[in-house]
């Protein structure tokens, strides 16, 4: 994956960052980031990809459930020595369509799982650490359906990224007294090979062309201003920011980047 702009080398040398979900879309875009600036970087998923960067350590692993991160933990130390980074990416949804009463009692939990637990367990162990050496910063991927929920098939994921936002912020007011940053990314519709998948699908099932597909979508979502959705690269750019010594005074707050879709302040 060629990384569309400039980087500088050196911005994040030798720092120790975790990225989950970093094999596909924007977790993906957002370790090559971090790989070009330098950055010691572990990363992890249930499954192993080719387009991992060399160089960066991958642990193969359920992030859904307690023994999955607890392992994450524990190896992300062995291998890094420490850590600098936590960028929690590792989310999404894959429930029915059908509204409110298609979500079953085992979508709630596969959604709060994924969205919520995923961060908050791994924040729990490795936070302490940070906290040791009195610096650190955090970024969690949250989403403007947080606020713009689609009730046909993701109420339990929209639910859970609120939740994880909220979440964010009391993290933010405990830590960062303690030099330790967190903040919100909220990104809106992101072009990935599995936002693509899901165009392919709706417009074989609609009969229309690709383009109408996208353009369904957008509709949905009240519209996108720049008329398109935000590339992954873009995500990893304002992460790499957020992450830097640029945005040191910068913790507690989300950052939305959504071409401009939520349509109030």
């Amino acid at each position: 994956m060629n990384y569309p702009f400039e980087v500088n080398p050196f911005e994040f040398k030798d720092k120790r960052i975790l990225v989950t979900g970093g094999t596909k879309g924007q977790g993906a875009a957002i370790v090559q980031r971090f790989v070009l600036s330098g950055a010691k970087i572990v990363t992890t998923a249930r499954n192993k990809t080719k387009e991992i960067p060399y160089g960066v350590h991958f642990i193969e692993a359920d992030l859904t459930t307690v023994e999955g991160t607890n392992s994450v933990s524990k190896e992300t130390i062995t291998l890094l020595g420490g850590i600098d980074i936590i960028v929690h990416v590792a989310g999404g949804s894959d429930s029915p369509g059908g509204g409110f009463i298609a979500q079953t009692e085992v979508e709630w939990k596969k959604a709060f799982d994924l969205n919520l637990f995923t961060a908050v367990r791994l924040d729990r162990s490795l936070v302490p650490i940070m906290l040791e050496f009195g610096a650190g910063s955090i970024i969690h991927i949250s989403s403007i359906q947080r606020s713009l929920p689609l009730h046909e098939s993701t109420i339990a994921y929209a639910a859970a990224k609120a939740a994880l936002t909220n979440y964010s912020k009391s993290l933010s007011k405990e830590i960062s007294p303690k030099g330790i940053r967190v903040n919100v990314v909220s990104p809106g519709w992101v072009s990935t090979d599995a936002s693509n998948a899901m165009m392919e699908r709706i417009a074989a099932t609609n009969k229309i062309s690709i383009e109408q597909a996208a353009q369904t979508v957008m509709d949905a979502l009240g519209g996108i201003p720049i008329g398109r959705p935000a590339k992954p690269a873009e995500v990893a750019e304002l992460v790499a920011f957020l992450s830097s010594g640029r945005a040191a005074s910068i913790t507690g707050q989300e950052y939305v980047i959504d071409g401009g879709t939520i349509p109030t302040i």
